[in-house]
């Protein structure tokens, strides 16, 4: 008599189940993409076992110093933010002239254009908090320090978080 093979169920992460941690980042000296990408990763909870896509099991993002993030090659000269105003025309700034109005919506803007596009990445963006300066309101929850932004992650393509560096 032969045995049926045990079917594998998928594990599909429930929004009670997933308890979110708190990790604080340095943005000093690290390159925008690269630091927004891993950022990206964590919000999604894509760094998590227990990833699930419909499901926000990300975890919170402090980062600090984000007046001091770099661009790679002639990019504060050269790349430009449009917007539409709602009135004819297009507004532009370039990335340097956006620094010295508000460094932090350099990093929020390229986060936010990794995140998908619908109302779950919305909800994953309350979740990054970016602070100019190295002080930030959120000891009370205990963030762990987290290296991110780096050039080589391991070889696996994801941050380094709970693997020694």
């Amino acid at each position: 008599m032969k045995r049926k093979p045990a079917l594998i169920k998928t594990y599909l992460a429930k929004p009670a189940v997933v308890r979110p941690k708190w990790f604080v980042v340095d943005a000093e000296g690290k390159v925008v993409g690269r630091l927004a990408s891993d950022i990206a990763m964590i919000l999604m909870g894509k760094h998590r076992p227990t990833y699930t896509p419909h499901v926000d099991a990300g975890d919170f993002v402090v980062v600090t110093n984000v007046e001091k993030v770099v661009f790679t090659g002639k990019k504060w000269q050269q790349k430009r933010y449009t917007w539409y105003t709602g009135y004819p025309g297009l507004r532009s700034e370039t990335a340097e002239e956006r620094r010295e109005k508000d460094p932090a919506a350099i990093l929020t803007e390229a986060v936010r254009r990794m995140l998908p596009k619908n109302r779950l990445a919305r909800k994953m963006l309350t979740k990054l908090k970016v602070y100019v300066g190295p002080e930030h309101p959120h000891q009370a929850q205990q963030p762990e320090p987290l290296e991110l932004g780096r050039k080589g992650t391991g070889g696996s393509g994801r941050p380094l978080i709970g693997r020694n560096s």
